[in-house]
């Protein structure tokens, strides 16, 4: 059996397949949407997923072409004619066929794990979990792409195969309104984009995809080996059982995948010297990077009295019960991966200073954000500056007529004795800490 297979991987389209998937995968992952995984490895678990948008129909129509190659070489009846059953004829076939697919989705993960493995650290369970559906996913496609393209060995069968296996994985959200959930049974990629720093899937969502998908994939195998209708009929009961199943385990709740938040990602690590900097554990590769940055703001504000005497990651997720307590000797700062994994331009030292001045979320009276700036650049001595963003949905920056307002009230604070510049610039943070601030404390009482 083993010769057997070992020629399957040879001779069929198995090999054809994986380096497709795998060179598709790459040139998605690094180049379709920017580089969506530099946070850590659940994060490029799902972009992974997310790419299943087109792997999944690709890896349909692979089954479609490889079905028809008895057809092609016109041995269907010669091999019919054996002793050896047809059940047992097929299995070097979904092996091989099963081995590429996942070969080259699991080669596209590692290498992109290349990218990010100097400063990801924390590897999360559930990423398994979340590439295993992955995988089971492409080889369910696989087979049932070869159990049609056996029942319809037509040279179209397996365009026509990617052209529905992409219409399903788009159209399965609209289809599935208003029980989005029901999306989330069906649809490898539902949810899966664009996940942030503290994402997680839960790991009933992960269960609930694979029994569906090992439905598709057991139906898919009895319709390929079936000689007769009765086979054929039964062959649908796996995928019902494979689908009831998927729906009894799934949460029924829409944004199940969108609303999860891993706690453990959340956990602060911090440095064990003074002054002390934290990060979140999912960002805990980035602590030896933001640690110089966030002590060279805590320098700048030693000007001030009470001056805050840490720095950690702000892990505010959302709805708003997700904020970390907030503390007036405590800067929160987004730390921000770049698409590179390394630290991003949005959490630096200048923005420390700039966070300082900002209070509880919850406040009332939120200080204006120029005159954050305008009193940042004075303890730091540069000019105010928007920060580029190193991701598309990056914090800490602002737009020009911020800056613009910024600087010249920055430029004033310059013409002014420093003990007076410094007195507003203390009443700033004090009105922030206490939430009263109001306009004009940075020029003086004029708005």
């Amino acid at each position: 059996m083993s010769r057997v297979f070992g020629i399957e991987l040879r001779r069929s389209a198995a090999r054809g397949t994986a380096l497709v998937v795998l060179l598709l995968g790459l040139v998605l992952i690094f180049f379709a949407g920017g580089i969506l995984f530099a946070d850590g490895w659940m994060q490029l678990a799902m972009t992974q997923r997310w790419y299943l948008a087109l792997l999944w129909p690709l890896a349909l129509a692979a089954g479609g072409w490889q079905a028809r190659r008895e057809h092609r070489s016109r041995v269907a009846e010669l091999f019919a004619s054996t002793p050896r059953p047809r059940a047992l004829r097929i299995v070097p076939t979904l092996g091989a066929m099963a081995v590429a697919v996942v070969a080259g989705y699991l080669a596209m993960g590692l290498l992109a794990g290349l990218w990010i493995a100097g400063t990801a650290e924390y590897l999360p369970a559930a990423a398994f979990g979340v590439a295993a559906v992955g995988c089971l996913a492409l080889i369910a496609a696989t087979w049932l792409g070869l159990a049609v393209g056996r029942l319809l060995p037509s040279p179209v069968t397996a365009p026509m195969l990617a052209i529905a296996g992409l219409a399903a994985v788009l159209f399965t959200p609209w289809a599935t309104r208003p029980r989005g959930w029901l999306s989330l049974v069906f649809s490898p990629i539902d949810q899966m984009n664009m996940p942030d720093a503290y994402t997680t899937v839960p790991g009933r969502v992960s269960v609930a995809q694979a029994c569906w998908m090992a439905g598709l994939a057991i139906t898919a195998v009895l319709l390929l080996a079936s000689g007769g209708r009765r086979l054929r009929v039964a062959a649908v009961l796996p995928v019902l059982a494979g689908a009831a199943l998927a729906i009894t385990v799934m949460p029924h709740h829409n944004r199940t995948v969108l609303d999860a938040v891993d706690p453990v990602a959340r956990e602060l690590m911090c440095t064990e010297d003074a002054p002390r900097v934290c990060v979140s554990r999912v960002h805990s590769g980035l602590l030896a990077e933001f640690t110089p940055r966030a002590r060279a703001g805590l320098a700048a504000l030693a000007k001030l009295p009470d001056a805050p005497a840490e720095v950690h990651e702000d892990t505010t997720v959302y709805p708003d019960d997700g904020r970390p307590a907030w503390r007036a000797d405590v800067v929160l700062l987004d730390v921000v991966a770049a698409p590179n994994g390394h630290l991003g331009n949005e959490s630096s030292a200048a923005e420390v200073v700039v966070r300082a001045f900002r209070g509880r979320a919850t406040c009332e009276n939120p200080s204006d954000p120029a005159d954050d700036l305008a009193a940042a650049s004075w303890l730091t001595g540069q000019a105010p500056v928007s920060p580029t963003p190193s991701t598309l949905l990056s914090a800490g920056t602002y737009d020009p007529e911020t800056v613009a307002q910024a600087t010249q009230r920055w430029q004033g604070l310059r013409k002014l004795p420093e003990d007076k510049a410094l007195a507003r610039v203390v009443a700033l943070r004090q009105a922030a800490v206490t939430c009263s601030a109001r306009d004009g404390i940075i020029t003086g009482g004029t708005p």
